[in-house]
């Protein structure tokens, strides 16, 4: 894998058609928003795509140009300090590089809970944050909390994602910090549907094929 490195960054944000059921998430409370950086995006049951399906995306830029986020709930079996080594000081010895997307897989990308945001790359939410590629991590070490690896993320050309949102693809729901860092990812979607409560909560329910149930 390549050290890790700093993200590519959007331009000004776009307006974002509303999608049929935006009114049942928790965008409910801001709905001039245009821009859903630092929001998740959950697949929806009809998103079929292998390298989306049943994801859990955090949005880290979105703007004219695009978008890019990082699957939250694709642990690899590789741990992070064995793939990793410079890095091996700023996760727990037992955590998992997360698979974070399709686009430049060998890329390393570490997202932290920053003590001072200012210390961050860039801010995604609350104190969530890109370390950037040049930090030392002796240093960021101390600085920093729970940190997770990624490798590779999830990009989106101008007017995809918003394409893909008016096609209810896409459920966008607000983040938790234990969102980011969850020790149980492969349950994260059904959590996260799960407290947006209607019939999402439903569909929290689906086994992972259905055929099966």
């Amino acid at each position: 894998m390549r050290p890790f490195s700093s993200l590519p960054r959007s331009g000004a944000s776009p307006e974002i058609p509303r999608s049929s059921d935006r009114q049942n998430t928790s965008m409910d409370a801001d709905d001039s928003r245009d821009s859903l950086r630092g929001l998740l995006l959950v697949a929806s049951p009809a998103l079929q795509d292998p390298n989306f399906r049943r994801a859990v995306v955090l949005v880290a830029e979105h703007g004219e140009g695009g978008a890019m986020g990082l699957v939250l709930n694709r642990p690899a079996e590789a741990l992070a300090a064995e793939a990793v080594p410079p890095l091996a000081e700023l996760v727990d010895p037992d955590s998992h590089v997360f698979a974070g997307g399709p686009v430049e897989p060998q890329a390393v990308i570490v997202l932290a809970e920053f003590e001072d945001p200012d210390d961050a790359a860039a801010i995604v939410f609350a104190d969530i944050g890109f370390v950037s590629g040049d930090s030392d991590p002796e240093v960021i070490s101390t600085s920093t909390g729970r940190t997770r690896l990624f490798a590779g993320y999830a990009g989106w050309g101008t007017g995809q994602l918003e394409s893909e949102l008016a096609e209810d693809a896409w459920i966008v729901a607000e983040p938790l910090a234990d969102d980011v860092f969850s020790r149980e990812p492969h349950g994260l979607w059904s959590e996260v549907l799960r407290r947006q409560g209607g019939r999402f909560a439903l569909v929290a329910t689906m086994p992972p094929d259905p055929s099966l149930n």
